[in-house]
């Protein structure tokens, strides 16, 4: 080794770059098909996030009517955003915006953080399938199903009552997939972007007939405004 490329180590050692073995400090020991694996798991996580926010964004338009979003075995699936509401972005003065109150869902300055740029990430929800209410916190980075809050159990006995938690978790389940499955089928159509998007801006900026029934996605590409 040269006397530069000695003094050269030696300056990297005391800078803490590489360590005493001259490797560096915070080299990768993954061979590379793992470094590749990770990678590609995180984009599929970030699009999944991605399309998890659009989903929540369209179910807050939909469900302010108060009108069924779709069915689940023959029954009409009514939503209501309850509670506190966490928008986030990627671009702008504002990346995260929490709201909370009852009503902070539907409220103005929401809409106006989404007309913004921001997405909903995280939302409390409640689930009506018949007489049957469901409470959940739906996260949009894998659509987790948080906390949940079950209807009361009818049964009296502690098995059947097991029983009972059990199939209402799984409809709970099947009620998510069932919302999910509604949003993609509009989000695939033609109409998506000729209908729902228009329909849906119309919405966050508060004009008339912005709440027609034709949903709609929430572009993040302009910087978010600072939204109070």
């Amino acid at each position: 080794m040269s006397r530069r490329d000695q003094a050269r180590a030696e300056a990297a050692f005391l800078r803490g770059d590489t360590g005493v073995d001259g490797v560096a400090t915070d080299a990768d020991g993954r061979d590379e098909a793992e470094v590749e694996r990770d990678k590609a798991r995180e984009a599929l996580v970030r699009g999944r996030t991605w399309l998890g926010r659009e989903l929540l964004t369209w179910l807050l338009w939909r469900s302010e009517s108060g009108e069924p979003v779709t069915e689940l075995d023959g029954t009409p699936v009514v939503v209501l955003f309850v509670g506190r509401v966490t928008l986030r972005g990627v671009v702008g003065d504002v990346t995260e915006l929490a709201a909370r109150g009852t009503q902070a869902p539907y409220a103005r300055e929401v809409r106006r953080a989404l007309d913004a740029g921001l997405l909903v990430h995280q939302a409390r929800v409640r689930l009506q399938h018949g007489e049957q209410a469901y409470e959940v916190t739906l996260d949009a980075e894998f659509l987790d199903v948080k906390g949940a809050k079950l209807p009361p159990p009818l049964a009296e006995a502690d098995d059947d009552k097991l029983v009972q938690r059990l199939e209402q978790a799984q409809r709970l389940s099947a009620l998510v997939d069932a919302l999910a499955a509604a949003f993609l089928e509009v989000r695939a159509s033609r109409a998506w972007a000729s209908r729902t998007v228009p329909a849906l801006k119309r919405w966050m900026q508060d004009e008339e007939g912005g709440a027609e029934r034709e949903d709609a996605p929430v572009p993040v590409s302009r910087p978010a405004r600072k939204a109070r």
